[in-house]
């Protein structure tokens, strides 16, 4: 039976691709993937034998690269879906393409691998049990604002991801609309610059509101509790302003 294949590539370290990943790319008969530059490098960092058929499929192509994937599934082709990085249809091309797939009755079958999400997430120290991944929140502020006010009394972790010309803006905007929370920004995730800076969202946003970030950002900020909140007066006696 005809397969689409779904499968998650590291989102830096190289050395995170699966042993059934590696071996899924050698054996279809086509891929689609975001980028193929970055998929030749995981086809060269393996020595996996390339497929004859290799096409992009990102956001601006999706409905005609995704009719050309249902073709060659209508034609008996097996065909592996990947994205730069992490899963395919997480803030990233995908999800059109398996809805359709699923509708026309193909079998879809998702690879697991890396992902910046549960990474971020372990990494900050925060409540796993319960969360709610929102994706990229809006640029400008107002909507920004109102995207985060959705979530101010959810109990769960929220996660994000975050553009690094934006992540002191964001963040600001965090704490006036959710408080002054315990979160994590995580940047780099499995890259050689991996780093994780954990505290709350007041001094977070100060510590990011000139920095100079590059790479990947996630964003962890825990949920509405009073256990992961910092109280002003709190903050000021630590500060040696209080009484």
């Amino acid at each position: 039976m005809s397969t689409l294949y779904v499968i998650a590539t590291p989102i830096g370290n190289l050395e995170d691709m699966t042993f059934r990943a590696v071996r899924t790319l050698g054996e279809v008969d086509a891929l689609a993937c975001e980028d193929t530059r970055y998929t030749r490098a995981i086809f060269e960092r393996y020595q996996i034998s390339r497929p004859k058929t290799i096409f992009s499929y990102h956001e601006y192509n999706e409905e005609s690269a995704g009719q050309r994937i249902l073709g060659l599934l209508r034609g008996g082709a097996s065909v592996a879906l990947c994205t730069d990085g992490g899963y395919p249809g997480i803030s990233d091309p995908g999800y059109r393409i398996v809805s359709a797939a699923v509708e026309a009755g193909f079998r879809v079958e998702v690879l697991p691998g890396a992902g910046a999400v549960a990474t971020a997430l372990v990494a900050s120290g925060l409540p796993t049990s319960s969360y709610t991944f929102k994706g990229f929140p809006p640029r400008k502020p107002g909507p920004r604002r109102r995207f985060l006010e959705m979530e101010r009394e959810a109990p769960h972790t929220l996660v994000f991801f975050e553009s690094p010309y934006r992540v002191g803006r964001f963040l600001a905007d965090a704490c006036e609309v959710l408080g002054n929370r315990r979160a994590a920004v995580c940047v780099e995730m499995t890259k050689k610059f991996e780093e994780a800076h954990r505290g709350f969202l007041r001094d977070l946003a100060e510590q990011f509101r000139e920095a100079k970030v590059r790479g990947e950002v996630t964003v962890v900020i825990a949920g509405n509790s009073p256990k992961f909140a910092r109280q002003e007066e709190d903050a000021e006696e630590e500060d040696g302003e209080g009484p």
